[in-house]
């Protein structure tokens, strides 16, 4: 064989560098493949992640693992607008029409009658009072023209609940507070119902007696609607002036 010139060593070592880069650019253009297809894996096709804008809320929407690294996206998400907002201090922000805030704590009973007086003594109601207490109604089992027969019809006549069975007129008291009632030794409002203890105010020595509060005046008394056996069914009037020793059955 013959020695080689310097010609063809010349050539043997271009044809070698042409090797070389044709490798180098191979191994690139596999690089790039590898990474357009992990932007791929990670973005699909007609998923977009919008800029997010100035006081926008951002929660993540995905999360993939890519080798060691955990990858996760952000989504912008409008501020919330039409039922509430959050400003910067951290303050709440109703949306919407104005809420009357009186309407918030208006007491509720079933009763409409008994309602409108709850929210006239909305500030005096007992804690925990229930305005839809048992009332012990069963119909007037009072003896006609009795004080507790007159009490149960006028009762109904102005919408207020009552019981049957509340015992003669002295235990009126006690019965009502068993179911439920409010019982104080303060005249409030037309219909409350006037508890007589035994002999007080010239009522019986052994029954005491019941009335209906019709009026209260400007000084504290009151104006009364009564009945008794001796009247025969109709009523009788008084004003009473010591209505602090009495007993007082509201709702």
């Amino acid at each position: 064989m013959a020695p080689p010139t310097r010609r063809s060593m010349r050539m043997a070592a271009k044809a070698a560098q042409r090797r070389t880069r044709l490798l180098t650019g191979s191994a690139m253009a596999a690089l790039a493949g590898a990474a357009a297809g992990a932007v791929a894996f990670l973005e699909p096709a007609g998923l977009s992640y919008p800029t997010l804008a100035d006081g926008a809320e951002t929660s993540v929407v995905s999360s993939r693992s890519v080798g060691d690294q955990d990858v996760s996206r952000a989504q912008s998400r409008a501020p919330l607008s039409t039922v509430s907002s959050v400003n910067r201090e951290g303050t709440w922000q109703l949306g919407g029409e104005d809420i009357d805030t009186s309407q918030l704590s208006r007491p509720g009973a079933n009763n409409p009658v008994v309602a409108s007086l709850m929210e006239k003594d909305r500030e005096s109601i007992p804690a925990g009072f229930n305005p839809d207490h048992p009332t012990g109604d069963t119909g007037n089992a009072y003896a006609f023209s009795q004080c507790t027969w007159w009490v149960y019809i006028r009762r109904h006549q102005l919408g207020l609940p009552v019981g049957s069975r509340m015992g003669d007129g002295r235990m009126w008291a006690a019965s009502a507070l068993s179911l439920g009632y409010w019982v104080d030794n303060v005249p409030r409002n037309v219909g409350d119902i006037i508890v007589f203890q035994a002999g007080q105010e010239g009522s019986s020595p052994q029954y005491g007696h019941v009335a209906i509060v019709e009026k209260i005046n400007a000084d504290g008394s009151v104006v009364t609607s009564e009945c008794g056996e001796a009247m025969q069914g109709k009523q009788y009037s008084r004003t009473l002036t010591n209505v602090s020793s009495l007993q007082f059955i509201h709702y």
